[in-house]
């Protein structure tokens, strides 16, 4: 149970810095401080996808499957909806770079209309 609990914890963070990498630059928008926590992972995130790293929350969360006794996401809410986010079908070498160039270019955007609102003042 506390496993299982785990797994599904390890997830939500996982789906969480995934989103907070891809639309963090809108809450930079409103805390411009937060740069430098969103710079990093932006940075992490595009280069995860350009290496074709693993996160390292996937083997943990892999490893707490295997504690858990789980053998696939099949499963509760979490598993249901969260999982196809962080590990899509089909996911390529070729959609993977795309992937890292759209973060790119999402997150320039982004720090580009901030750049351009900090000289207009």
């Amino acid at each position: 149970m506390i496993a299982r609990l785990a797994v599904d914890l390890v997830l939500l963070i996982h789906c969480g810095f995934v989103l907070f990498v891809v639309l963090g630059g809108g809450l930079v928008l409103r805390w411009p401080r937060l740069a430098w926590l969103h710079l990093p992972a932006v940075g992490w995130g595009a280069l995860a996808e350009f290496t074709g790293w693993i996160c390292p929350l996937t083997p943990l969360e892999q490893w707490l499957r295997d504690a858990a006794g789980q053998a696939s996401y099949s499963g509760g809410f979490v598993e249901h909806y969260l999982v196809p986010l962080l590990y899509p079908a089909g996911l390529t070498r070729s959609l993977q770079l795309l992937l890292g160039v759209g973060v790119l270019l999402i997150n320039g955007a982004v720090y580009g209309w901030l750049l351009y609102r900090l000289r207009r003042r």
